[in-house]
């Protein structure tokens, strides 16, 4: 008894004890967080559990109390200086606003107008801006996306040929083939009834009694093996390149230096084959081997620009016809895409496509 006598004598103190705001009341000595102890009794010698409640023995609640928040401004003098500061701080802002309003539209008066854009930078397209004074006045003989009939554009050509060199005569067709797909290639030859106006030298690979026959058909150069190791050796001085059919797994080692300069002997650009003197007399008088880029065009030149009107029509028309002739099998839809026909350094010439292809040239007596 004497023991939960002193327990409840020591938490009745600290309960009643007078909290401080900023410091944390201490525990009494006598306090001891166990409720259940040993007890003894001078009566007895046994020893035996105190049986006082629990809820007289809990633990006290040591909770410090908030202070209030000091306010920003606790003195009305402070306030009042804080409220004039603000006003000045706004007023000079305003005032600074309105100064820089002021200069930027000082400034905006007083600059100058951009100056205008003369000579080739005021040209409305940026492909023409990189053109040369020739060319920008020779392309207004044309409209620009007008069709014209052979005649009239074969007339503009030559009206656009202002070099002082003679220019080459091209046509360029876009046909609607695509040439990744093996029935959809085009490759092949076309003799030109007036020539190409320009001298072609041809080269011939045969061996045995062919070297006699390529040199009385005109050939300039003429060989067999020694001519293949000239070939290795990077000789290159002419045109076209000839070979007989028992020199082609020769020539076969020579595909790298051939292949990129077109030059590869091929049975289907009429460069393999077993009448040389035929072959070399062809391409001597302007057989043109062509053959469809990957974007589907056929770049053809068909003559000079000194050549008379007659003479590039019917070279002209040639060329058309052999390009229709060699329609690839695996060609769908419209053939024909667009025709175009320029010089070499002149503008390019739309040609109606039907008008082309239903055009038959005079007949000259």
């Amino acid at each position: 008894m004497a023991v939960a006598t002193a327990t409840a004598t020591a938490t009745a103190s600290v309960r009643s004890a007078p909290a401080t705001p900023f410091a944390a009341p201490t525990k009494p000595a006598s306090y001891h967080p166990l409720s259940l102890r040993f007890s003894s009794s001078s009566s007895s010698s046994c020893c035996c559990y105190h049986s006082s409640p629990l809820r007289t023995l809990r633990r006290p609640n040591f909770c410090l109390p908030i202070a209030a928040r000091r306010p920003a401004y606790p003195f009305p003098a402070r306030a009042a200086a804080a409220a004039a500061v603000a006003d000045a701080a706004a007023e000079t802002d305003l005032a600074e606003d309105d100064d820089d309003a002021a200069a930027a539209s000082d400034i905006a008066t007083a600059a100058a107008p951009p100056k205008p854009k003369t000579g080739k930078a005021a040209l409305p397209l940026k492909r023409d801006r990189t053109r040369s004074k020739r060319f920008l006045e020779i392309q207004k003989l044309r409209e620009n996306k007008k069709e014209y009939d052979v005649p009239t554009a074969v007339g503009l050509l030559k009206q656009t040929a202002s070099t002082k060199f003679v220019e080459s005569a091209e046509a360029h067709f876009r046909l609607n083939i695509d040439p990744k797909y093996n029935d959809q290639q085009l490759r092949a030859t076309v003799n030109l009834p007036k020539g190409t106006g320009q001298t072609v030298k041809v080269a011939v690979l045969t061996q045995g009694e062919k070297i006699d026959e390529a040199k009385n058909a005109g050939a300039d150069i003429v060989g067999g093996e020694d001519l293949i190791e000239q070939l290795k050796g990077g000789f290159m001085e002419f045109d076209k390149l000839i070979a007989s059919p028992d020199m082609m797994p020769k020539v076969a080692s020579l595909g790298k230096l051939l292949g990129p300069r077109g030059l590869m002997p091929n049975p289907k650009a009429g460069t393999v084959t077993t009448d040389l003197s035929q072959a070399i007399q062809d391409f001597k008088k302007g057989k043109v081997e062509y053959r469809v880029d990957k974007t589907g065009i056929v770049h053809l030149p068909f003559g000079k620009v000194n050549f008379s009107e007659e003479d590039l029509i019917i070279n002209l028309m040639a060329a058309v016809r052999s390009v229709e002739t060699n329609k690839p099998s695996g060609a769908k839809g419209v053939y024909w895409k667009s025709a175009h026909i320029c010089s070499s350094m002149g503008p390019s010439v739309r040609l109606n496509i039907r008008e082309m292809l239903d055009y038959k040239p005079p007949v000259t007596v």
